[in-house]
């Protein structure tokens, strides 16, 4: 099923290339964006209120699983009435944006709000049974969201709501497409993220280690900036935390930044429905990039190593993600999830032990298109993190 669906994404955004280029979109492009963008987010939608629904009923009961089941509902509801047309006129186009503005926020704690919910149910429902549905619904609404903030981003950015020379200048200029930025350089999120994890470190151990870049600092790629801050930061975080831990915050942390080989047929595989190619672009990229993040932290023991992976509550005790989530209501202000940032609704990261998601999670995004993260281990020595990803198609 996830295969096939995968096929028709990429056909989908194969014919969006053909009919949409760099922002500002005309009218028409934007009307096909819209509709393009509702062809997929109902199913999508359904498909999550139905996996919700297959948990046992007591977990469902939970105050907080039931507002994640309840927030898809309304949001499934507030689409279907566009489903019976499609959109021709910029008042629906415009109405339909503030909709998947109101959906990107209805759905900007669920992170939090299901770990809080699980916890609480952890005597009806098993770790392993937990793990394959976050792992699952996780995934899934990186590309819902994705896909939302795709169009979002589109219409704030077109013609007919931002007219004008100077704007088509200043998007001719531009590298972004929607929110895809078709000249990324990994060097500079990684220095984004050091600056973040560093202050965060300090804050909680009065020292922070150096990062030192080697490599190829001046690759450019084309791929959506906060997947890749969201992963880099977790992984500093864990390199940050294992350094100073372990009494090794005057060794640096490494980052190696490693160019794929530029060949004639990139693999596109993993592309998803919301990429729209850009035609023409001065800033030669390459087809992809390997980051590895070394650190002297000591390693991860033989016995963690194997349930790095599985999202877990261990690194915090209960009382604790607890009052994360009263602080998340009153207005956390960190990076729980990557796409709240384009919306200004993070989570709390504002500690360097979390939920136990930020491994797994980090993964998701690598792997949404078609890259992925892997970690070796070195007992009593260090750490060496590999984050492998794709660029989302050719933009030269």
């Amino acid at each position: 099923m996830d295969f096939l669906f995968g096929l028709l994404l990429k056909m989908k955004a194969k014919q969006r290339t053909q009919s949409h280029g760099r922002p500002p979109l005309s009218t028409e492009a934007l009307f096909s964006s819209a509709n393009f963008t509702l062809s997929l987010l109902p199913v999508r939608l359904a498909h999550r209120i139905q996996a919700l629904r297959n948990l046992p009923f007591i977990v469902v009961s939970n105050p907080h699983i039931a507002q994640i089941y309840n927030n898809y509902v309304h949001s499934l509801s507030t689409l279907l009435p566009y489903q019976e047309r499609r959109i021709s006129k910029l008042e629906d186009e415009i109405q339909f944006t503030e909709v998947m503005a109101d959906l990107v926020q209805t759905h900007s704690n669920t992170i939090l709000t299901l770990a809080r919910g699980f916890l609480e149910c952890r005597k009806y429902i098993s770790p392993r049974d937990v793990t394959h549905f976050l792992d699952e619904h996780l995934r899934a609404r990186i590309g819902t969201r994705l896909i939302a903030e795709q169009h979002i981003a589109l219409h704030l950015s077109s013609t007919p709501h931002n007219g004008g020379a100077s704007k088509s200048q200043e998007h001719d200029q531009s590298s972004y497409i929607g929110v895809i930025d078709t000249a990324l350089r990994p060097a500079e999120i990684v220095r984004h993220c050091e600056a973040f994890v560093g202050e965060i470190c300090e804050l909680k151990y009065g020292v922070r280690p150096t990062v030192v870049i080697n490599g190829q600092s001046d690759a450019r790629m084309t791929h959506v900036p906060t997947h890749m801050e969201y992963i880099v930061t977790e992984l500093l975080k864990n390199a940050f935390r294992a350094t100073v831990e372990s009494g090794k915050e005057r060794e640096p942390i490494e980052v190696t930044i490693a160019a794929a080989p530029d060949t004639s047929e990139v693999d596109k595989a993993g592309t998803d429905a919301i990429l729209s190619e850009p035609q023409v672009s001065s800033v030669s990229t390459i087809p992809g990039v390997t980051v590895r993040i070394r650190d002297r932290g000591g390693g991860i023991s033989p016995e963690v190593l194997p349930s790095i992976w599985a999202y877990s509550f261990t690194t915090f005790a209960d009382e604790n993600v607890m009052d994360m989530g009263e602080h998340k209501r009153g207005g956390g202000n960190g990076n729980t999830d990557a796409l709240n940032a384009i919306s200004g609704a993070g989570g709390d990261s504002s500690s360097l032990a979390g939920l136990g998601y930020g491994l797994p999670l980090g993964r998701a995004y690598a792997e949404h298109f078609g890259g992925g993260v892997q970690i070796q281990s070195l007992w009593g020595w260090g750490t060496d993190a590999y984050l492998n990803l794709k660029g989302l198609g050719d933009s030269r």
